[in-house]
């Protein structure tokens, strides 16, 4: 995806007629042109959405005057709306606990340019992973917690989250759940990835019951985080079918991979502004 002399406007209001021609006029008047879009209008909702990817030109404004000139537009139709420069890599901080397999994956997708973002910190309950961050010249973070140290470890957190400007936390196998003031102040960009099996294999080795339990698929889901554990909003979700012949080392390898793609394509989803939440449901332009 072309990311210089760009910009993206995603955008969502009551359904009403005129929206898309407002849109486009705005950004043709200010030498822009459409590389593409995409809309949909909820019938259940009445409430209308929208993404368009828009390059710049030499006599555009910058981004800043940019949304400032679009509030009429936005006003007009009631309409939430975020203009984005791509040329801004987001930053990312990256939440791990002891399973690697996510991690690596993230990281090679932004060491070989496949996701565009900084990734200045990495954060981990457990100091198992800091050789990998500290391979890929990553600062990491250990933070131990536990019953009594969790609310000092959520503001060491926080601080971080500040310091390093982030943009968007990426639970990459945390184990830990957070506190629901956390979720909050997090609301909207943090994202976990957990195994499908969810609600039907809660809690520990979900593999080896889904295997004494003879299923037939096994995949991953990633979600915006909330207070309710594993009940955000759903972004990307991918299965695998197995048989018979699976055994539980089988399945856990196949549902490392799922997770790690799911997760990746979920963050490289938000960070290029394609997901919009509708309610507790989200609307995913790919």
């Amino acid at each position: 995806m072309e990311t210089s002399n760009s910009v993206v406007i995603t955008l969502s209001c009551q359904d009403r007629p005129g929206i898309v021609r407002a849109v486009a006029d705005f950004f043709y008047r200010r030498g822009c042109d459409i590389r593409e879009s995409h809309q949909f209008g909820d019938t259940d909702s009445g409430l209308f959405f929208m993404r368009v990817h828009l390059g710049t030109g030499p006599d555009t404004p910058p981004v800043a005057a940019l949304r400032e000139e679009f509030n009429q537009v936005a006003e007009e139709f009631q309409m939430s709306f975020e203009l984005t420069d791509l040329a801004v890599r987001p930053r990312l901080l990256i939440m791990v606990s002891k399973y690697d397999h996510c991690l690596h994956d993230l990281l090679y997708r932004w060491r070989s340019g496949q996701l565009p973002v900084d990734i200045p910190v990495i954060v981990s309950n457990h100091p198992d992973l800091a050789p990998l961050a500290e391979a890929h010249g990553i600062p990491f973070h250990h933070i131990p917690v536990t019953k009594e140290t969790k609310p000092e470890a959520e503001r060491q957190l926080l601080a971080l989250v500040k310091e390093h400007r982030i943009d968007l936390v990426v639970l990459a196998r945390y184990m830990q759940i957070l506190s629901e003031d956390l979720c909050k102040h997090l609301d909207g960009r943090a994202i976990n990835i957990h195994h499908s099996f969810l609600p039907g294999f809660k809690g520990a080795n979900p593999y080896g019951r889904a295997h004494e339990r003879g299923v037939k698929l096994i995949g991953a889901t990633a979600h915006y985080v909330t207070s309710d554990l594993d009940e955000g909003p759903i972004i990307e979700q991918d299965v695998i079918r197995v048989d018979h012949s699976a055994s539980v080392a089988d399945m856990v390898t196949l549902g490392r991979d799922i997770e790690s793609r799911t997760l990746a394509r979920a963050v490289l989803w938000h960070v290029q502004r394609r997901v919009l939440l509708n309610g507790r449901r989200t609307i995913v332009f790919t």
